[in-house]
């Protein structure tokens, strides 16, 4: 029957052509597509941890929420040793923000100013890669300020420029202070460039009053697939009620939102592609099976059962269809790693999607097998399916009238 099988393809040359290249470039289009859009999604996501989230944040409970100086963390330094032992995590940082009032000459402007450590920054997030102009903080500097390229053109200072802070301290007592601006940073997302500005923590821990408190500490993973694991691992070993830890999909709320309204949206349209696709096999297919009903007759009549020429219509939608996945998936699979590892760059990208959160003019693709795994078994059950209906109208006739058939 197999044999049969390979015989017809070659005797009906257009038919198995086309169906041939119908099952190659819908596998090829739908391998990539889904890539190119999980790829999408995954650098939204790396390039908004990179600028300044966390993979897994921890508060104190009600920080979040109602904000305020008596949620602030205590004993950080017991925290972060706590930490060291969870073998997941990477890097981490404390970190210490609080609005305040910065003005220059008659501007005035309100910023988020955060004090941090330098070094470790440089290994949880993109301030120091965002350098704009000037210098990147040091730990030993005092009142320096490394401040967003938005908010500097707001308050219209540059370089060297000194700036009023107004802010209430740690005990709620009155903080104020001189800053100099020693660098402006730009990461592309503007509402994070037009309202933060950095402090080494050294420094702003002795004008806040807030030695070994923190804000939160963030966390940076290796895995970040594994980041509901360590998120349970830190809570374990915290072993404090009055603690939260967040990843970043709680943290991001909004993105994670996004992101899977976007994902529906691509397989709505995906899906529409391939009804298209489907009923255009099953069509053809119908057609070229309907001019072959005499051959079914006369199979028949020689004896060969309504399961045989199901069959053997099987065979043919087999090899057809896996010679054309074979040669597909290698290929989008291929390019789908290649693109990943070296990701496509479309200038200028970063400057219109900005406030969606791309920061990278880069467009990376995802390589993941079991994704293109289920793409071709998804092409392969559609290619199936296609028979039902042109099969359900051969087995309709008796050998006789199928024999009689024009």
């Amino acid at each position: 029957m197999f044999a049969l099988a390979l015989r017809n393809i070659l005797f009906y040359k257009s038919r198995s052509l086309t169906t041939f290249f119908l099952t190659f470039f819908a596998a090829l289009f739908f391998i990539l597509y889904v890539a190119l859009m999980d790829g999408s999604h995954n650098s939204m996501l790396q390039n908004s941890l990179k600028v300044y989230t966390g993979a897994i944040e921890v508060y104190k409970k009600g920080y979040r929420e109602e904000g305020g100086n008596e949620y602030l963390l205590d004993d950080v330094g017991k925290i972060e040793e706590k930490l060291q032992s969870i073998p997941n995590i990477q890097a981490f940082t404390s970190r210490y923000e609080t609005y305040g009032l910065l003005s220059f000459k008659e501007r005035s402007s309100a910023a988020m100013i955060a004090g941090v450590d330098p070094q470790k920054e440089e290994q949880l997030s993109q301030l120091k890669e965002a350098l704009f102009l000037g210098e990147y903080l040091k730990e030993s500097d005092a009142n320096c300020l490394y401040m967003g390229a938005e908010l500097a053109k707001r308050l219209k200072v540059s370089i060297s420029d000194e700036v009023s802070f107004i802010g209430s301290a740690s005990d709620n007592s009155f903080a104020a202070d001189i800053f100099k601006v020693c660098g402006l940073f730009q990461t592309g997302d503007y509402g994070f460039d037009g309202n933060w500005g950095f402090v080494a923590k050294n420094y702003f821990d002795t004008l806040m009053y807030s030695h070994d408190k923190a804000s939160y500490v963030s966390i940076r993973l290796q895995n970040l697939e594994d980041v509901e694991t360590t998120q349970e691992q830190i809570l374990s070993a915290l072993h404090n009620t009055k603690l939260e830890v967040l990843s970043w999909k709680e943290l991001m709320h909004t993105m994670v939102e996004a992101m899977e309204v976007d994902s529906i949206f691509g397989y709505i349209s995906i899906t529409l592609f391939f009804v298209v696709i489907f009923f255009v096999i099953m069509i053809f297919t119908f057609l070229n099976l309907s001019a072959r009903v005499r051959e079914f007759g006369t199979l028949a009549s020689i004896g060969l059962s309504r399961r045989n020429i199901s069959k053997l219509l099987f065979y043919e939608m087999f090899i057809l269809s896996s010679t054309a996945l074979l040669l597909a998936t290698p290929i989008a699979a291929a390019t789908a790693y290649y693109f990943s590892l070296y990701p496509i760059v479309i200038e200028g990208m970063s400057e219109t999607y900005k406030q969606y959160g791309i920061i990278s003019d880069e467009l990376p693709l995802s390589f993941d097998v079991f994704t293109i795994a289920w793409n071709v078994a998804v092409i392969y059950g559609l290619n199936f399916l296609s028979l039902l209906y042109p099969l359900r109208y051969i087995n309709s006739f008796t050998p006789l009238e199928a024999l009689r058939h024009v």
